[in-house]
């Protein structure tokens, strides 16, 4: 049984305030075509397929192109609610949507939702898990000790009453301890976020959405599929591609990738304005049409760099300098995503502590405070 592993579509999202919708128009439609390709039985989107509660129109329209094409091809698609979806606003209408094949999870109630697909090795339980915190879970279960996003896990595992004799996949988004992050992702205070592995041990593939760069955790059966874009100059370095999963007899599965080649890539370059501004530098790349991130070396600014670089890199996003004289960043049209940041940075709780007592807070008192608005926020959610 075969299974195409997506994630983190993020739809509607700006980038250094650069509209992504074009690129994920133009990926989506590579996407179908490795579908075709592939010819798989299901498909999973991980959560986080909008980037924001309550997205623009154009997203939601690209969205609904997408799964309509889906469901033409006559199988079952899967789609969870990551942190940056509203589950109530995309589960809407998901019971209409099941005579098209497309499942929905519905705001998490206790309960997670199960479907079943069989083949010659016998059947495939899947299992839909929406991002949850630890107040989500606790509501339903209010007489078990949830303390953490593990603790979280773990009970709404257990009321998944799983057999063991299927093969079993669960479709979450969450961040499993030992994953590495990407600047465009949101990061949790001290790391209260984290779930361990070890919940997941008793299915036979995990589905992960959250994280941004495709990576394993542990082994390739725990897996994060990552993003289909560049959302972060993070992830500059590194490919985007489709997970397909292959499901034989009961563990026995493969994993491979099939890659990703989107309309504009997302590059760095560095040096002196004077070689950068060479024909003999750009000729025969895609730099002039890339989402460009340039750091200048030059000891003196250049009047008016950024048109006069625009003039060859129309996607210039970014701009820093690297000399002797300056080390700070200027930033082009915006600043990155203030989601990276963790609260005591966006608060400036620790620099206001130190105005009023002439000192830095322990660490003791920092813990407390990172607590503090830990709880804050999982009550607000």
């Amino acid at each position: 049984m075969k299974f195409i592993h997506l994630s983190d579509l993020h739809i509607g999202k700006r980038v250094n305030e650069f509209s992504m919708i074009e690129d994920q128009g133009y990926i989506l439609k590579q996407i179908l075509n490795i579908i075709d390709d592939e010819v798989p039985d299901g498909v999973i989107i991980a959560g986080d397929v909008y980037d924001k509660p309550v997205p623009s129109a154009e997203a939601v329209e690209l969205f609904d192109d997408f799964i309509v094409r889906l469901s033409k091809r006559d199988l079952p698609v899967y789609i969870i609610s990551g942190n940056h979806d509203s589950p109530e606003r995309l589960a809407f209408g998901n019971r209409l949507m099941v005579s098209s094949n497309i499942y929905f999870s519905s705001v998490y109630n206790g309960k997670t939702e199960r479907f079943e697909l069989a083949d010659e090795y016998g059947t495939t339980a899947i299992y839909m898990l929406p991002f949850v915190k630890p107040s989500h879970v606790r509501r339903f279960y209010p007489d078990d000790k949830i303390e953490s996003y593990t603790d979280a896990i773990e009970v709404a595992v257990r009321e998944m009453h799983i057999n063991r004799d299927n093969r079993n996949i669960i479709i979450t988004h969450q961040f499993v301890t030992g994953a590495e992050r990407s600047d465009s992702e949101d990061i949790s205070v001290g790391g209260t976020d984290n779930v361990d592995a070890s919940v997941f041990d008793d299915f036979d593939y995990v589905a992960l959405g959250h994280i941004h760069r495709p990576q394993n955790i542990g082994k390739d059966t725990i897996r994060y599929c990552g993003s289909p874009l560049k959302y972060s100059f993070s992830e500059a370095p590194y490919d985007k591609s489709v997970t397909v999963v292959e499901l034989k007899e009961k563990g026995n599965i493969e994993v491979r990738t099939v890659p990703l080649t989107p309309l504009r890539d997302m590059v760095e370059l560095k040096g002196l304005y004077d070689e950068l501004t060479l024909k003999s530098f750009y000729e025969g790349t895609t730099y002039r049409e890339d989402y460009v991130h340039i750091t200048l070396t030059d000891e003196d600014d250049i009047p008016d760099v950024v048109q006069k670089l625009r003039v060859i890199y129309r996607n210039l996003m970014k701009l820093d300098y690297d000399n002797k004289r300056t080390r700070h960043q200027t930033e082009i049209n915006g600043a990155e995503d203030v989601a990276v940041k963790s609260p005591l940075e966006l608060f400036v709780f620790a620099e206001f502590y130190e105005q009023q007592n002439g000192a830095e807070m322990s660490d003791e008192q920092a813990k407390h405070m990172e607590a503090l608005i830990e709880k804050i926020w999982e009550e607000q959610a």
